[in-house]
C-alpha cells in the first residue's frame, strides 16, 4: 500500500494533536506542517521529524492531503487554496465563518473531486457510538444535551455557540435524521458582548424534544447527553465515557411477616460497556480511509453546512434578545 503523504496546517494545541495522532498512524506519512509563526513550526517539525515549511505553496508540493487546524476567521481562504491545489481536506469545526463561505467549500470540493471532512470529532466518540445503538430500539421522547467549559481556555474567537454548541447541534442532527421544525432560544454575554452562556429548545416532528445548554461560564468542564425514553433513562458522560440506562421498574408489596406489609421498589441500572479509542484518531482515521478509498466521510462537508446553518440560526435569535441581558465587562 502506497504510503499516504499528509500535512497539518495551524499548530495551536489542536493542530500539535494532529501531528501527533498522524505520526502514528500506519501507511501515514506526516510529510510537512505550516504555521504563520515559523517560532512555532520549527520545533514541533522537530519534534516529529518532519519538515516545516515557510509558506502554504511549499507544502501543496510535499502532501497529498491535510488539515487545517487554523482559527475559524481562516478555514474558507485556507480550504480554499488547499482543494485549489487538488488535496484533499480534514477542517477543523465549525466549518466557517458564514454559510456562503461553506457553500462555496461544498461546492468546489465537489468540482475538485476531493474529499472534504468537517471535524465535529463528537461523532467519533465511542461513548456516541454505543449511545445510537442503545436508542436504536427505544422510543426516545426527549435528549437534554448539557456542554459546559471555564472562560478560561476557551476558544474566545467564535461565541460560544460556535465553539461549544455546535459539537451537540452535530450530534442531534445525525440522531433525528431531519431539521428541527421549532427553535427557541435564550443566552447571555458575560465578557466583550459574545454569547457566553446559551440555552436551545428545539422541536423535531415526530419527536424527539432537545433542550441543549452550551457555557463556558462553569467551573466544572460537563460533556453530558441525557435521553428519556419511554423504555429507560440513558446517561452518556462523553468525557468519562460511561454510559448507563436506568429500566423501568414495577414496585410490589412484600410481606416478611404475617401482618406486617412493605412496599419495595427496585431500580435497575445497565452499565454498557464503551470500547476505548481517542475520538481524534478515530476521527483522522476515517479521513485517511476515505482518501485512500475515495468513499464519502462520516461527517461530510454537507453536515458542516447543516450544523453551521443551524448555529447561525441560533446566533441571530439569541442577539436579537441580548439588549435584555445583562451584559458586563
Amino acid at each position: 500500500m502506497k504510503t499516504l503523504k499528509v500535512g497539518v496546517i495551524g499548530l495551536g494545541r489542536m493542530g500539535k494533536n494532529h501531528c501527533r495522532v498522524f505520526s502514528a498512524m500506519w501507511g501515514v506519512e506526516l510529510a510537512a506542517v505550516y504555521d504563520l509563526n515559523p517560532e512555532i513550526g520549527q520545533p514541533i517539525a522537530q519534534q516529529f521529524q518532519t519538515h516545516s515549511c515557510q509558506s502554504l505553496e511549499e507544502l501543496f508540493g510535499l502532501v497529498d492531503a491535510v488539515s487545517i487546524v487554523t482559527p475559524t476567521s481562516t478555514h474558507y481562504e485556507m480550504a480554499m487554496r488547499c482543494l485549489d491545489a487538488g488535496l484533499h481536506v480534514c477542517l477543523e469545526k465549525p466549518m466557517t465563518e458564514t454559510i456562503s463561505q461553506a457553500e462555496n467549500l461544498c461546492h468546489f470540493a465537489y468540482e475538485q473531486k476531493c474529499i472534504l471532512q468537517v471535524g465535529h470529532i463528537e461523532r467519533f466518540n465511542p461513548t456516541y457510538v454505543e449511545l445510537k445503538h442503545v436508542m436504536e430500539k427505544m422510543t426516545v421522547l426527549a435528549v437534554n444535551f448539557r456542554r459546559l467549559s471555564p472562560y478560561a481556555g476557551s476558544n474566545t474567537d467564535v461565541d460560544v455557540v460556535l465553539d461549544l454548541m455546535t459539537h451537540d447541534l452535530d450530534l442531534v442532527l445525525n440522531m433525528a435524521g431531519s431539521l428541527p421544525k421549532s427553535v427557541t432560544t435564550t443566552g447571555l454575554s458575560a465578557f466583550h458582548k459574545a454569547v457566553d452562556h446559551a440555552v436551545v429548545n428545539m422541536c423535531f416532528a415526530g419527536g424527539p424534544l432537545v433542550t441543549m445548554t452550551a457555557s463556558r461560564l462553569t467551573e466544572q468542564k460537563v460533556r453530558q447527553i441525557e435521553v428519556t425514553a419511554l423504555e429507560a433513562y440513558i446517561e452518556a458522560n462523553l468525557l468519562s465515557k460511561t454510559l448507563q440506562v436506568h429500566h423501568s421498574t414495577t414496585g410490589e408489596y412484600v410481606n416478611y411477616k404475617p401482618g406486617e406489609v412493605k412496599y419495595r421498589q427496585e431500580s435497575v441500572v445497565e452499565f454498557i460497556h464503551v470500547p476505548g479509542g481517542e475520538p481524534l484518531y478515530l476521527e483522522l482515521q476515517d479521513f485517511v480511509d476515505c482518501v485512500r478509498h475515495g468513499r464519502e466521510p462520516q461527517v461530510t462537508a454537507a453536515d458542516g453546512l447543516a450544523a453551521l446553518r443551524l448555529a447561525t440560526q441560533i446566533q441571530e435569535s439569541i442577539h436579537a434578545q441580548l439588549e435584555d441581558v445583562l451584559v458586563i465587562g
